[in-house]
């Protein structure tokens, strides 16, 4: 599945959350795959763009990031699955 996670950094957490972060990206667990990273201006400050098992697997990742940012997740198909879908 796809999945687009965005994070807001907590007020003084940004070099905690660049440690955490280039740790976890530099060896994702197993079933995940970073396919893109980016930082924003604007309501978030980041947003990573990746490929996972499943909800509750990424839900497992993130609970790692609490002290430091708030994140909004959201599970993405293309637009061609989501045709394929309404076919059924």
């Amino acid at each position: 599945m796809l999945f687009f996670v965005c994070f807001k950094i907590a007020t003084g957490k940004f070099k905690e959350v660049i440690e955490l972060a280039s740790r976890w990206l530099a060896s994702p667990p197993p079933g995940f795959k970073v396919l893109r990273t980016y930082y924003t201006l604007g309501r978030y400050d980041a947003i990573w763009i990746l490929e996972a098992p499943n909800e509750k697997e990424v839900l497992k990742q993130l609970v790692v990031m609490r002290d430091v940012a708030t994140t909004e997740t959201w599970a993405a198909i293309s637009r061609e699955e989501a045709l394929k879908l309404m076919k059924k």
